[in-house]
């Protein structure tokens, strides 16, 4: 089964293509241009690094988000886009979902730690999710990070692009008790397209238009119009 898999979600993008759960290539993005400058010359350059054509993908796979509204937008319409022309399923995998398996593979977690996955949510907010393994334990919010860090005081392996920012923090909370990943900001693709695979080996097999963003907090644009609408 051959899977491609995109990540928009944040602004180190990146794609992916697996082969039966065997990731062949990731690609990562270019943070200097805009989500939408990227497609579809990413995507392209990733099949030809392959040596594989379009109509040989078997199931197409993209970041849900949390994220960038934006970057999720692009993200999910340029697969929908790719899924529907060739009549294929689409798999949304959450980018938290990602970088926990990520970090299930990091030969410095030890088997009984927690998983924190931050990802930047910018206003001095963080999404979070904490998983035991790859399971999901706690579900994802938006929120400061002193109030995540309050349910966490046993500790955790922490992950995910707002590690650097707040590395600091952390450690003065929960010292000795917090471990970080070498590489706290890792491309997901390369995730998204294996835990795509394990899906569709399960049998999930969405429609195109089954998909639906995890944007969590709304829209800056929604939240401008309603309070807009109340003057």
């Amino acid at each position: 089964m051959l899977v491609v898999a995109l990540d928009t979600s944040s602004r180190h993008g990146s794609c992916a293509l697996a082969v039966d759960g065997d990731v062949r290539v990731v690609l990562a993005s270019d943070p200097a241009l805009p989500q939408a400058a990227r497609l579809p010359a990413d995507l392209q350059l990733l099949l030809a690094r392959a040596d594989v054509r379009l109509e040989d993908v078997d199931v197409f796979a993209v970041a849900v988000g949390p994220g960038s509204f934006t970057g999720l937008r692009v993200g999910i319409a340029t697969m929908q886009g790719l899924a529907f022309a060739g009549e294929r399923p689409l798999i949304g995998v959450s980018a938290l979902d990602a970088l926990a398996a990520i970090a299930r593979e990091a030969t410095t977690i030890a088997p009984a730690s927690r998983t924190a996955t931050w990802i930047d949510a910018w206003r001095g907010e963080v999404y979070a999710a904490v998983y035991d393994g790859t399971r999901e334990v706690e579900p994802v919010s938006v929120e400061t990070p002193e109030r995540v860090l309050a349910r966490l005081a046993d500790g955790a392996f922490f992950i995910g692009d707002a590690i650097p920012l707040r590395r600091d923090l952390i450690a003065e909370r929960l010292g000795d008790r917090a471990r970080f990943a070498s590489d706290p900001a890792p491309l997901l693709a390369g995730a998204i397209a294996r835990l795509a695979h394990a899906a569709a080996v399960a049998g999930e097999r969405p429609a195109p238009d089954a998909i639906r963003p995890l944007y969590v907090r709304r829209p800056d644009a929604e939240i401008a119009r309603d309070a807009h609408a109340r003057r």
